[in-house]
């Protein structure tokens, strides 16, 4: 059993890794906004509390204890990965967590060497943008002390339905043929790693 913190906990990505957490008896900390709109039914093991994922005493306060974090918070600020990166890398480590699992993004994927997604065609104005800036957080991952893997799952819309119970891992490519992913399985993606690392300071295609 592992004791496991959610930051993002509310989220489409955030609420099947904390069932998927529970589902397997770790002790799970939901970290949300506002834990007044956080309608998951109540989950043995399971504490929401309430929480910043872009400042640092906030993760530092509220990680302190647990084994592993897990990062699925998003924000369409431009500015909101980075600042969550930076505390997190901070927080995590003032807290002595050293494992964070990150949801990554598709467009972060390289198809051919040194070329992410978003740097080829055919992706929108508006998802390019979006993907650089949730990329522009592997800078400050990779500066860091901690034991950290970005799991980008393929460059389409989730499926917010039941998974297949499974899922792959590839490199830092794009994975040929991975035209669907649920939430539920990359749910599953996120607590294995964050329970039984298999990837480290690297990221990591999930399909």
């Amino acid at each position: 059993m592992a004791n496991i913190i959610v930051f993002g906990a509310g989220g489409r990505a955030g609420k099947p890794t904390v069932a998927e957490a529970a589902r397997r008896g770790h002790r799970v900390t939901a970290v949300v906004r506002d834990p007044d709109k956080y309608t998951e039914p109540a989950a043995e093991g399971v504490t929401v509390v309430r929480g910043d994922v872009t400042d640092a005493a906030s993760v530092a306060q509220l990680a302190a204890g647990h084994d592993a974090a897990i990062n699925a918070a998003g924000g369409m600020d431009p500015d909101h990965f980075v600042s969550a990166a930076r505390a997190l890398t901070e927080g995590l480590a003032a807290a002595g967590v050293a494992r964070l699992v990150t949801v990554g993004i598709g467009g972060a994927l390289e198809i051919s060497p040194g070329v992410p997604a978003h740097d080829g065609e055919g992706l929108p104005e508006e998802a390019v943008a979006f993907s650089r800036n949730h990329a522009a957080q592997l800078p400050v991952l990779r500066a860091s002390g901690l034991d950290w893997v970005y799991l980008a799952p393929p460059l389409v819309f989730l499926d917010e339905g039941a998974g297949t119970g499974s899922y792959r891992l590839g490199a830092a490519e794009v994975i040929p043929g991975a035209d669907k992913f649920a939430y539920a399985d990359l749910a599953l993606a996120l607590v294995d790693e964050a329970t039984a690392p298999t990837r480290s300071r690297e990221v990591v295609a999930v399909a």
